[in-house]
């Protein structure tokens, strides 16, 4: 055989010649994949929201460490493949929205898992779980401090007095901020920002006031930072 037939057969193996790794290698792959994506399974099915949980995502997320380290096993074997993989992806277009923010990051978790473990660096996926779950478990131990109530009040403009409701709310209320004041057909509207725990007492008091033709406290789950 010739140096020229040498290294034709070189560059056919290194661009279509066949994977690398052994059966029982990617087998093994495959199945670390597998494990890793029913571990976020586990992790995203107990730690979502009831109100956000959807199974099909969660599927998803089981499903996509497996797919993607196919991908990665392939790409890193084949040249060809790689380069047809690169064409394939790079024309896909997903439209799907995501109704909660946590689910880019198992999203995430997800694809990253699969590219690790395609790679072959499993015991980087298995650290990679292990310090995610502390993390999401410390996060959410950190308390959110609640959201201010909305109280809105309607009253004859020409009747209300303004600071008999002031010495009110500062008698039966940690906090209180007017955010808007509008008179209209001879009727006030105010939407007063309130933080209280007594909200039966407030209530109570305000409806005593004669002048007040309706009373709303608005409740809502908004976090405030601090």
């Amino acid at each position: 055989m010739s140096i020229k037939d040498v290294i034709k057969n070189s560059v056919y193996e290194s661009l279509g010649g066949g994977t690398n790794l052994s059966a029982k290698s990617i087998l093994l792959l495959i199945v670390i994949a597998a494990l890793v994506g029913l571990y976020i399974f586990a992790v995203y099915k107990f730690s979502s929201k009831s109100a956000f949980y959807s199974k099909d995502l969660n599927v998803t997320l089981a499903g996509m460490p497996v797919i993607v380290a196919a991908i990665m096993i392939a790409m890193q074997s084949n040249l060809l493949v790689s380069l047809g993989m690169v064409g394939a992806l790079s024309i896909v277009r997903f439209r799907n929205a995501v109704k909660n923010p946590m689910d880019l990051l198992y999203l995430f978790w997800s694809i990253s898992a699969g590219i690790i473990v395609g790679v072959g660096l499993y015991l980087l996926s298995f650290v990679l779980c292990i310090v995610m779950t502390i993390l999401l478990l410390a996060l959410d131990l950190v308390p959110n401090a609640k959201a201010p109530d909305l109280l809105v009040l309607r009253a004859l403009a020409t009747e209300i007095d303004y600071e008999e409701l002031e010495k009110l709310l500062k008698g039966n209320c940690r906090y209180h901020k007017e955010k808007s004041r509008c008179i209209r057909n001879g009727e006030a509207e105010l939407i007063i920002e309130v933080k209280t725990a007594k909200k039966e007492e407030l209530l109570g008091a305000l409806s005593k006031i004669k002048c007040l033709t309706q009373i709303n406290c608005i409740s809502h789950d908004g976090e405030c930072r601090v």
